[in-house]
């Protein structure tokens, strides 16, 4: 529906990732761009490198008919008070597809500095289940929302698909992806309404399966210096939680530097502890917000309450309060099948 191919066809020379070489996991273009941002060095690279803003790549269209579906209704916790976000009426007649995204709900009065309970959750953590598998290859399932975003021409209500992504990967060998485009999910009931005569795709999953070429990644450090510099944590809570999705998204991370990791993020300025939150996939967690006030946008975490793994993030605007992407990672492991 939407493959690298295409997407890369529609963007044409606007593509800032036409000359990258290629890195797994090659998922959308916010991926690329993560990786370009991973080569800048911060005091050389532009504001908008160095931004938290997530750039994601958009198409512009404007005709077509679907009939779509919509969700339930959630609280969240912003600056300004609890908002609540309506989605609308399910499709009445049971056809549809999609449906209009909410924040991850978490309880009211869960607003206290994040830095004590990340510590405490560092210092008790169990191994992950993957840490008793081996294998050559790492592998992570994902589900990802958000980029390739499309847009109405006044760039007012937009609509992407969501993708599952299947992983595999060894440093320097030939590594195997599979992405499988899901059904149209909108960022509030105005887009919803306006696509639902226009959009110019069936809903109907479509999947592909490419051969990763080999490359080298960066060995993942394991004490807390070492990491804060990969997380960018020099940048600020914004980056530091991209960097965060990108790492457990990549590699299968070991019980001792998940702790490091989360006591970096505990020495972050500006993340609040949210409590006990149910992510998107229904798998509780433990989360955390980062509000970027600068640009409207609210970051958030969700970890294992035991092993200490991201299972999702999100990326929310403030205002109006609405869904700007969300990633959960679904499964890791070590194998040596290729797919």
């Amino acid at each position: 529906m939407f493959g690298v191919q295409r997407t890369r066809t529609l963007v044409g020379p606007a593509d800032p990732a036409r000359r990258m070489p290629a890195e797994p996991p090659r998922l959308s273009a916010s991926e690329l761009i993560a990786w370009a941002e991973a080569t800048a060095e911060p005091s050389t690279a532009p504001a908008a490198v160095r931004s938290a803003v997530r750039l994601p790549r958009r198409m512009v269209l404007a005709t077509g008919a679907i009939t779509l579906a919509a969700g339930a209704v959630a609280v969240i916790t912003v600056p300004g008070g609890p908002v609540e976000v309506e989605p609308g009426p399910a499709d009445p007649s049971g056809t549809g597809a999609g449906r209009v995204l909410v924040p991850v709900a978490y309880q009211p009065g869960t607003d206290e500095a994040a830095g004590p309970r990340l510590r405490a959750l560092a210092d008790g953590l169990v191994d992950a289940a993957y840490e008793s598998s081996a294998g050559r290859y790492t592998y992570h399932r994902r589900q990802v929302w958000g980029d390739p975003v499309m847009t109405s021409p006044d760039d007012r209500f937009s609509v992407a698909f969501s993708q599952e992504t299947k992983v595999w990967w060894a440093p320097g060998e030939p590594g195997r992806q599979t992405t499988v485009m899901g059904v149209p999910e909108y960022p509030d009931q105005a887009s919803r309404d306006y696509w639902a005569s226009r959009l110019p795709v069936s809903a109907t999953a479509s999947a592909d399966a490419i051969p990763l070429p080999p490359f080298e990644s960066a060995a993942l450090p394991s004490t807390g210096r070492e990491l804060a510099r990969m997380l960018k944590t020099e940048l600020g809570a914004g980056p530091a939680c991209k960097e965060t999705s990108r790492i457990f998204g990549r590699y299968a991370v070991p019980r001792r530097t998940r702790a490091e990791i989360l006591r970096v993020l505990a020495d972050v300025q500006g993340f609040r502890w949210r409590g006990e939150v149910t992510d998107r996939a229904g798998r509780d967690g433990l989360a955390v917000t980062f509000d970027d006030r600068e640009h409207s946008q609210q970051h958030l975490l969700i970890f294992h309450p035991r092993t200490g793994e991201l299972l999702a993030s999100e990326l929310l605007t403030l205002h109006p309060v609405r869904m700007n992407a969300y990633e959960l990672i679904l499964e890791t492991g070590r194998t040596d099948r290729l797919g």
